[in-house]
């Protein structure tokens, strides 16, 4: 049999950004579809940008396979959403909806994003294969592009300075994409204007209630993740690399109370 990981959990509820991390290295999320990015990290967003840190949503189809909606009124709830959220919106035209492929074009494409935007943290839906075919490799194809957009001697990208981000953290839209390997980051989003602002963002895609309350189940996983963790409401990263930190101080406790 295979070993079985033993997840571990740290937490962090920074009231404003550390010193060392300067309000210009903004955070870039990545979503498939227009409500991805809202409803699987909305509430880690809403505390980023209520501390001070710039966000901006990538968002890499219309949801125009979606059994509710029309592209055009997903992408007016997209704007929506995002703005309720703090954050900047841009749509990146790949393959459209239910038809992403993984290409390294499509990978460069989404480089050339990052070197725009110039992030310190990339958020972007696990790679796990067990969800919407689009989350996953969507997942892939950033972690792939978050490399390209270092290398100084890409052609297609000569235009654009290189840009290396500090993280990759991956958002899980359900249980299924969550990483049984991988031990996750725990962001307390207790707070009550982070809330608010999470679950208006998320109610602003009202077309897509029409088959599920996927705000209800959000909250609900927030919740199950809070108390876990002895907080209210939380939600989860899962960090493609090992994490670094300055000194054992700025790793303010871990869920497990001894």
């Amino acid at each position: 049999m295979g070993r079985v990981p033993v997840l571990t959990f740290v937490a962090f509820r920074p009231q404003s950004l550390p010193p060392h991390e300067p309000l210009d290295r903004s955070l870039l999320a990545f979503g498939a579809h227009p409500d991805d990015i809202e409803f699987g990290a909305g509430g880690i967003v809403a505390r980023e940008t209520q501390a001070g840190r710039p966000a901006h949503f990538a968002v890499c189809s219309h949801g125009e396979a979606g059994t509710n909606g029309t592209p055009a009124e997903r992408a007016r709830e997209a704007e929506k959403a995002a703005k309720l959220l703090g954050a900047k919106l841009e749509f990146v035209d790949l393959d459209g909806d239910s038809h992403l492929d993984l290409r390294n074009a499509h990978a460069l494409r989404l480089a050339a994003v990052i070197r725009a935007v110039r992030p310190g943290i990339v958020l972007a839906p696990t790679p796990e294969p067990n969800q919407h075919p689009d989350h996953w490799r969507l997942g892939q194809l950033v972690r792939d592009a978050t490399r390209i957009a270092r290398y100084g001697g890409v052609a297609e990208l000569k235009a654009q300075t290189p840009h290396a981000v500090g993280q990759l953290f991956f958002y899980a839209l359900g249980p299924g994409a969550e990483p049984r390997d991988v031990s996750p980051v725990v962001i307390d989003i207790s707070d009550k204007p982070i809330m608010t602002a999470w679950t208006k963002a998320m109610e602003a895609h009202a077309s897509q209630m029409k088959t599920r309350n996927y705000v209800e189940l959000q909250l609900a996983r927030a919740r199950v993740h809070g108390l876990n963790a002895g907080v209210a409401h939380a939600q989860l990263l899962w960090p493609n690399d090992p994490l670094v930190f300055h000194s054992l101080s700025d790793i303010a406790r871990g869920a497990r109370r001894f």
